[in-house]
This record gives C-alpha cells, sequence and structure tokens, in this order.
C-alpha cells in the first residue's frame, strides 16, 4: 500500500484510484493510464502516463483479525476503464450544474402526468379494501339474484313487488326494471362490480405479486455473519465445510448456489407463483361468467311426440355479445316420449328420443335423452327438464280416432293433473254436458260420466272399451309432451378452467417457499433461512438437515495449513 502512495505523491496529476475486488486466481492486473483534460487556469491541455508495475500485498479483513497468523494473499485490479466523469458541482450552494427548469421540463408535461396518474390508479386499484368491498358486493348481487325472480314480464314484478307495498319500505319493481335486476347477472351494475374486482385483481398481480415473484427467483447472497444472524432461523457449525452444508440441501430438494465463501439455497418457489395463479383463475371465472351472461342464448320449449321445432325459433338472445351461428337452422324431431315410475306409482323419470337434421333434412344426430343426461350438438345443449301430456287419443263407437287437448289443472302440492272433456249431445247448447278425463300420468286413465261420478278407470292401449251414458268409450293412447331447455353458453369452458385451475394453484400456495443463506468463516459456517409457511416445522427441518452435516476433524485441520 506504501507503493501506490508513493505513486500518487510523485504523480499528482493522477486522480483517485478506484480498486475492483476480484477472485483470488487473478495473476495479475494491469493499469491504464487517464487522460485529463484540463481548462485555461494555466495546467497543461493533455498528459498521459505509461506506468507498467506489478503490486502484490497482504491484505486485513475481518477474518484475519479472529485468524492472526493466517495470511490471506490477494491479488489487486486496476479498473482498466476510467471512471466515469462527475457532474460539476456548484460551490456554493452544493446543487448540481443542471438547470432546475429542465428537469422540471422532463419530470412534467403529458408523460408526467399519464405517469403519475398510472401510479395512482394501481395505487388505488390495489387496495385490499377495494378489492374486499367488490367481493362482498358481488356476492350481495347474486344473493339478490336468487331471491328476486328472473326473466319474468314486466307485469309479474308490478304484481309481485306493487309501489303501496314496498320491500323494506322503498323496494318496489321500479327498483328491478331500472336496474335491470330482472336479468341480474347481465345487468350493467353487476358486470361494472366484475370488471371493477377483475381489475383490483390484475393492479394487485401486478404491482404485488409479479415483483415478489421476480425478488424470489434472485440469487441473493449474503456476505457477513451478522446477516445471517438476522434471519427467523441461524446456527454456526464450527468444525464444517459449506460444500458439505450445500451437498446436504441439494439431496432436501433445495436449489443450490455457491460464489467463494456464500451459499444460497432455496425450494417451494412454485408457492410463490401460486397466488398469481389464483388470481389468473378467479378473472377466467369473472371472464367465463361474464361471457355466459353477455353472450349466450337460451329458450324452452314443450313439444308434443311426433311434432319438431327449428332451434332458431326457441332460442333468445340473453345479451349484446350473442351471435348465432348456422347450427341455429337444425330442426329438431320428438321421435318418442317415455316415463319410468317407481313400484308405488310415481314418475322416477322421463326420456325423449330426439333425432337431429340439418337444412336438407338429413339425421345428423339421434340421442335419447333424460334429466342429467342432456344432448350436445355445435355449442348447443338440450336438457331434459319437464314433462306433461299434450293429448289424449280415443275411439268413440268404434269411430275416430278422436285427438283430445290435454289441459293442466290447477291443485294443491307439486302434484300434477290433467283434463279433457268430451262434449255429449248437441255442442251448441249453451248447456253443454259431456264425459270428463282425468290423468296424473301416461299409466291410466280416470273417467267421469255427464254428472260428474266415477265410471271407471282405463290403461292406455289396454283397447278396453267402457260405457259412458251409452256411448262406448276405447282409450287408445295417451300422447306426453316433453319440455326441453336449449342453451348455448361459451363461457362454460372458461369457467370450468378457471375453476380447475383455481383448485390446483390453491393447493400449490400452501407449499412453503424457504430460503438459506450461508457463508464459510475460517472453519465456522453460518447457517440462516426463512420460509413463508410452515414457521413451526421449518427450524425442525434445518435442525435435522444440519445434523447430517459432517464434522472437519483436527487432523484434517492440520493437514490443510500444511499443504497451504
Amino acid at each position: 500500500m506504501k507503493a501506490l502512495g508513493a505513486i500518487n505523491s510523485t504523480n499528482p496529476c493522477l486522480p483517485k484510484t478506484h480498486f475492483l475486488k476480484v477472485p483470488i486466481f487473478h495473476p495479475f492486473f494491469k493499469f491504464n493510464p487517464f487522460s485529463h483534460s484540463y481548462g485555461t487556469h494555466g495546467h497543461a491541455t493533455k498528459r498521459a502516463h505509461n506506468l507498467p508495475f506489478t503490486i502484490s500485498c497482504k491484505l486485513e479483513s475481518s477474518q484475519d483479525v479472529k485468524n492472526k497468523g493466517k495470511s490471506v494473499s490477494q491479488k489487486i485490479v486496476l479498473s482498466e476503464a476510467s471512471p466515469p466523469p462527475l457532474n460539476e458541482v456548484d460551490g456554493s450552494n452544493g446543487e448540481s450544474g443542471d438547470d432546475p427548469e429542465s428537469s422540471k421540463k422532463k419530470k412534467g408535461g403529458p408523460f408526467g402526468v399519464l405517469k403519475m396518474l398510472r401510479r395512482k390508479s394501481l395505487q388505488i386499484l390495489s387496495s385490499l379494501p377495494l378489492a374486499i368491498g367488490d367481493m362482498f358486493a358481488a356476492a350481495a348481487l347474486m344473493a339478490l339474484g336468487t331471491i328476486i325472480e328472473q326473466g319474468e314480464t314486466p307485469d309479474f314484478y308490478i304484481q309481485k313487488y306493487p309501489e303501496d307495498h314496498p320491500v323494506f319500505g322503498f323496494f318496489t319493481w321500479r327498483w328491478i326494471l331500472a336496474l335491470g335486476f330482472d336479468h341480474m347477472f347481465s345487468s350493467p351494475v353487476f358486470l361494472g362490480v366484475l370488471a371493477l374486482l377483475g381489475a383490483s385483481l390484475m393492479a394487485c398481480t401486478y404491482t404485488t405479486q409479479l415483483p415478489l415473484i421476480t425478488v424470489s427467483r434472485r440469487w441473493s447472497f449474503l456476505h457477513s455473519a451478522e446477516a445471517i444472524r438476522k434471519q427467523e432461523f441461524s446456527e454456526s457449525l464450527p468444525r464444517a465445510s459449506i460444500q458439505d452444508v450445500g451437498t446436504i440441501l441439494m439431496g432436501a430438494g433445495y436449489e443450490v448456489f455457491l460464489k467463494g465463501p456464500a451459499l444460497y439455497a432455496f425450494k417451494g418457489l412454485a408457492g410463490r407463483l401460486a397466488p398469481v395463479g389464483v388470481h389468473i383463475a378467479l378473472l377466467l371465472i369473472m371472464a367465463g361468467g361474464t361471457v355466459s351472461a353477455a353472450g349466450s342464448f337460451r329458450g324452452s320449449v314443450n313439444v308434443p311426440q311426433g311434432l319438431n321445432f327449428i332451434v332458431g325459433d326457441v332460442l333468445a338472445p340473453s345479451g349484446i355479445l350473442s351471435s348465432p351461428t348456422e347450427v341455429f337452422n337444425t330442426e329438431i324431431h320428438v321421435n318418442r316420449f317415455y316415463m319410468d315410475y317407481y313400484e308405488s306409482g310415481e314418475v322416477s323419470q322421463f326420456h325423449t328420443d330426439l333425432s337431429l337434421r340439418n337444412m336438407d333434412g338429413k339425421e345428423v344426430m339421434r340421442k335419447t335423452i333424460s334429466v342429467n343426461d342432456p344432448l350436445r350438438y355445435g355449442g348447443i345443449t338440450i336438457y331434459q327438464t319437464d314433462w306433461s301430456i299434450s293429448a289424449l287419443q280415443i275411439l268413440k263407437d268404434n269411430e275416430g280416432p278422436y285427438n283430445l287437448a290435454m289441459a293442466p289443472l290447477q291443485i294443491n302440492g307439486d302434484k300434477k293433473l290433467f283434463g279433457t272433456f268430451l262434449p255429449v249431445g248437441n255442442i251448441n247448447s249453451p248447456d253443454v254436458k259431456g264425459i270428463s278425463m282425468l290423468a296424473r300420468d301416461l299409466q291410466s286413465i280416470v273417467l267421469y260420466d255427464t254428472e260428474g261420478k266415477f265410471v271407471g278407470v282405463r290403461r292406455p292401449n289396454s283397447k278396453l272399451p267402457i260405457n259412458i251414458d251409452g256411448s262406448e268409450i276405447v282409450i287408445v293412447d295417451a300422447i306426453g309432451s316433453s319440455g326441453l331447455d336449449l342453451k348455448t353458453d361459451p363461457g362454460v369452458p372458461v369457467v370450468y378452467a378457471g375453476f380447475g385451475a383455481l383448485m390446483i394453484t390453491t393447493c400449490i400456495s400452501y407449499l412453503s417457499h424457504s430460503q438459506i443463506w450461508a457463508l464459510q468463516d475460517g472453519t465456522t459456517v453460518f447457517v440462516g433461512g426463512k420460509t413463508n409457511r410452515a414457521k413451526i416445522e421449518f427450524p425442525e427441518e434445518m435442525n435435522g438437515l444440519l445434523d447430517k452435516v459432517p464434522e472437519i476433524v483436527e487432523s484434517t485441520l492440520s493437514k490443510h495449513s500444511i499443504n497451504g
């Protein structure tokens, strides 16, 4: 170090020297001359000095103070490039020579305003209270959508929520129709809350989660024992090798990195990535729900056996994103409708045999559907949801058959009852009488005479006649009607993908992201670490791993010192 001082004293033109520490295996260092330009204050304009030389010296570090007698031989490399020029400083006020007005212009202007607005917007959107409030608002609207009947006519809401008897003293049909609560899940209020929640999730991901991942992926080495002792877990191994520590950690599934006497290891990085996956999954669910609400078609139809309908005549758009396809021209024919029954006679299941035909009349698909077993074709799903009896086919006095339309009758409870009427005598008489026929299902028909007295029961297709008021009646068939729900929902795959990703990423998020640092100081290895989860298990795991680190015996130390 004295030699360097002599050089600087004999060469006053040399600037302050910058030293760069490099690994011990550099065998030499180079010194390139610095060129200086001087002003007009009496100095030379250009001067260059070529000083080739080599310096060997001994440096004492904090470890050398602890271990007197051990010398550390290092080489010093002077930077081959001249240091960057420093800004001129005004000695009067200590401020840089840059014009304050120019710096204000750089910070101001439209770009500066946009940056400030962007920063403020991200700060507001990434607020946790805002996200929680959005979630509660969305949950409240969804609950309200299950209470308020959806898709009914305005007259229904006027009668159900009249102004003279408002709910909670203020809620009437006007609120429902004005806010679109009659179609809650496609209303602007609900979609706006979802959009705000999605923006909040994206802002949180951008400002919080992604930076955490970036930091977690960096190899951060600690070069002081004091920094390692500040970790959640810390321990020192008095006679150990840092290479042995790295080997033990690698066997435990850690990614290990060594740099000189320092070690860094981590595992469970997927646990850091999982929150981002959770946010993406939630965004997928909300996006799929929005597409379903604003871009789907829905419709219901009750089709008697033997008839058909066109898909496009049944489906109605649910939002502004709904767009029909060529599949809407498909014709659906009801080949057969039938039911299964329990031993008690109650209906257990009902089935519909459907044929799908294209515009040329060619059958493109055929399937028998039932409850919980729908038909899917070209993005359209057809569900079996209901049933009824559309007509009763009879013979009267060996004439016919006649088709008598069956109508649903109002009864107490959830039981179904259908009825029809066969006029007897002068049908133009205002006091016309006839035979009444009632049916609960397709199994049997109950008959009553013109006075309303019970006459008997007959099964369809039994061909067994019954005489009522001089007329012979035969029940040929009871024609069922299939209740079908049709829908196209392009958001379903997105929602399913979102829920699948949510389940996976939620499980992954429980993985602990653990980080370990170690430093070799002489024969002592300082080890420290931390984890974001499993705070109790992590020290136990670390103690178990460190117990496996082999101890360096005294003879090995002596041998190393002799070889050195």
